[in-house]
């Protein structure tokens, strides 16, 4: 049974098709991409699948659970993690308490207790702020523990979103085109990062990016979008080579 599965996935804005008969099942470990031209509904499926929208038609399994009419914060509980194409820091902040946060949906005291700080509170904050001290070491980022988010350099911010992400326990993680605003040389080390984050964590990932290098060297299947509808998937090489991913999204030959 696929890990993600994608049935006649559809959705409308006042009339207009965002998404059209989306179908995409995603094996545990894999790591896919969807590419497209900016419109072409890319978000839109991401913001369905995490339950920011509740789709119009279709279905969408996670695990054998059904997501459409599920709460944003009960999908994250069920597994599902993600970051955006704009980072979304708390940017006052610290970096520590950025990973801090995404520990409290599974908290494991009671309001009460939160409040006089009593029973479970202590030794479950010890807890959390240990697990998050953990992360932004294997993140290589304790150094800036108590640093506010926003004063850290892009790159080092888009580690932290996705620290903040994994702090969930996710088995599977949507990137939202987290390579946007890097150089040539921050896209090959994000590469690089991404693999190493997949086998560290053993995660699925399911990823939203423009630059065609990113995509090209890592994702093992592409689908493709354009006004919301699916017009290629398969193979990067296939992909590659694809007459209407050429003339839809990229006008000319892929780079590789």
């Amino acid at each position: 049974m696929p890990l993600l599965e994608i049935k006649a996935l559809s959705h409308n804005f006042e009339g207009l098709r965002a998404v059209s008969d989306f179908n995409l099942n995603l094996a545990e470990h894999e790591l896919v991409g969807v590419i497209g031209p900016n419109g072409a509904g890319k978000t839109t499926v991401f913001n369905l699948i995490t339950g920011v929208y509740r789709a119009s038609e279709g279905n969408i399994r996670f695990a054998g659970q059904e997501l459409v009419g599920q709460t944003p914060h009960r999908i994250t509980k069920l597994g599902i993690a993600r970051t955006f194409q704009n980072i979304r820091l708390f940017r006052e902040l610290s970096v520590l308490d950025n990973v801090r946060i995404a520990h409290y949906a599974q908290a494991a005291y009671s309001p009460l207790e939160a409040l006089l700080h009593l029973g479970r509170y202590r030794s479950e904050e010890k807890r959390i702020t240990d697990h998050a001290l953990e992360l932004l070491s294997v993140f290589k980022i304790d150094a800036f523990a108590f640093e506010h988010s926003k004063n850290l350099p892009y790159g080092l911010q888009r580690k932290l979103e996705i620290a903040r992400a994994l702090a969930t326990n996710p088995q599977l993680l949507l990137l939202d085109e987290p390579a946007a605003g890097m150089n040539p040389n921050e896209i090959m080390q994000l590469m690089e990062f991404i693999r190493w984050i997949r086998k560290t964590f053993h995660l699925t990932i399911l990823l939203i990016e423009h630059q065609m290098r990113l995509v090209m060297g890592i994702c093992e299947r592409l689908v493709v979008l354009d006004f919301g509808a699916t017009i290629a998937a398969g193979l990067p090489v296939e992909i590659q080579n694809n007459p209407k991913v050429l003339e839809a999204y990229l006008g000319g030959e892929i780079v590789k």
